[in-house]
């Protein structure tokens, strides 16, 4: 393959002496992708790429990563700013809506998001039907799915003014279900939503209030809520995010491609990342190891033990999320005054890993799954949560995935294609001649 980088406009595939002239896609901020659409048209072959992991799948003009330089943004937006300036509310207009909200905007998405908080009473029954070992994402994946059966008006091809409250009952409903699903594992009572309260508020008082006593909501905590939330609301064409836009690509609703998002997250490898980080510091609880016993573990190839929650397969330095959390952290920590062995055994783990140069070499810093996962911790919210909570962050991302590409006119299906590997054509044989 050879490239016109006079012009950079096109790059020339030579395949058993014929040329295909693909086009040079460039985007605002420089990337260069080859288009290949006409590949297989043309020459009758393929690409292979596994994990799709130099693929583009598709334009998209809402969050721009540069792994190297450690840069994310929302819409241009820096992830800097949003998180200490901006809410979560406000952040999920943004992402959805491609712009910020002015005061009126604003007002109207926040009183949706207040107004479509409760449950259709008759899923509250749906909870009880759950074994109480279930997973709390496995709640949350079914019950997104049940949704779309109390609003049938939202498949087939659902109006931009359905499309927009289908939105709103999605942000709002699931924090909901998100709560009453913790509530129904520890055998407390359902805390119905607070219209007086703000989102991050009224999500805090659905998990931990009780009838019994008044529920003091700590408006720092509030703000470091907003913080993660805004955090992890959208990571570019992600496992769970991918996996939204394919459903959508076949026309199911927004709720079915939310469920499958929900799904694809609840993976070890993709949304159970700070899960691991405070399954790890179990683990070295256990053994009786501190920290620099086991970071020494972790230099030894022989032992194939993993640092979880440090380095980042998108970024190559440091991750822009941890350096954010990394504060907030010391400020639940230090606000809440929690003495826990596991907190303190990872504020142990990172200060040392932070100046040894064997993870410092290898831009192992630690990561936003290692923050969250201790601030979580810290928080009173139950390990098995810690994913729920990356998916009600990750919930305006999937929504303006899906609504985007709904919007570009592109009716293409997701129909990956693949290199055969198996039998050549075989005869059948009866049961008797086996």
């Amino acid at each position: 393959m050879s490239s016109n980088t006079e012009t950079k406009t096109s790059a020339s595939i030579n395949i058993d002496g014929k040329q295909l002239d693909c086009p040079i896609v460039e985007g605002t901020e420089g990337e260069r992708a080859i288009d290949i659409s006409k590949l297989r048209a043309e020459t009758g072959i393929i690409t292979l790429d596994n994990g799709f992991v130099n693929t583009g799948s598709c334009t998209s003009a809402i969050t721009f990563i540069d792994g190297e330089k450690g840069i994310l943004r929302y819409r241009g937006y820096g992830i800097e700013e949003l998180a200490e300036k901006s809410t979560f509310v406000e952040v999920a207009y943004l992402l959805i809506n491609g712009k910020l909200a002015n005061k009126t905007e604003l007002d109207a998405f926040s009183q949706g998001l207040t107004k479509h908080s409760l449950l259709h009473e008759d899923m509250i029954h749906l909870f009880s039907g759950f074994p109480s070992t279930a997973h709390p994402m496995a709640i949350l994946s079914s019950m997104t799915s049940s949704l779309s059966t109390y609003y049938p008006e939202s498949h087939d091809t659902p109006s931009d003014e359905q499309v927009d409250l289908d939105i709103i009952r999605i942000l709002s409903k699931l924090r909901t279900i998100a709560a009453f699903s913790y509530k129904k594992s520890i055998g407390q009572p359902l805390i119905y939503p607070d219209n007086s309260l703000t989102y991050c508020s009224n999500f805090l008082n659905m998990m931990f209030a009780v009838p019994t006593e008044p529920y003091e909501i700590d408006p720092d905590i509030v703000k470091v809520i907003n913080q993660l939330l805004i955090l992890h609301a959208d990571h570019e064409q992600n496992c769970s995010t991918s996996t939204v836009r394919t459903v959508q690509s076949s026309g199911a609703s927004m709720y079915a491609a939310v469920s499958a998002g929900i799904s694809a997250l609840w993976g070890p490898l993709h949304g159970g990342a700070n899960q691991a980080v405070l399954d790890m510091l179990e683990g070295i609880r256990a053994s009786g190891d501190d920290y620099k016993t086991f970071l020494g573990k972790v230099k030894d190839k022989k032992t194939n033990i993993r640092l979880m929650g440090f380095g980042h397969r998108v970024y190559k330095n440091f991750d822009p999320r941890a350096k954010i959390l990394r504060q907030s952290c010391d400020t639940v920590l230090s606000k809440l005054g929690v003495s826990d062995p596991l907190l303190d055994l990872a504020r142990g783990l990172e200060e040392e890993a932070l100046k040894d140069e064997y993870f410092v070499s290898r831009n192992l810093y630690p990561n936003v799954d290692f923050y969250s996962g201790i601030i979580y911790k810290a928080l009173n919210i139950p390990v098995d949560m810690f994913t729920v909570m990356f998916a009600l962050g990750r919930i305006p991302g999937w929504l303006a995935h899906w609504k985007e590409q709904r919007d570009s006119g592109v009716k293409k299906i997701f129909r990956p294609r693949q290199i055969y590997t198996g039998a050549n054509e075989q005869n059948y044989t009866t049961i008797d001649q086996r």
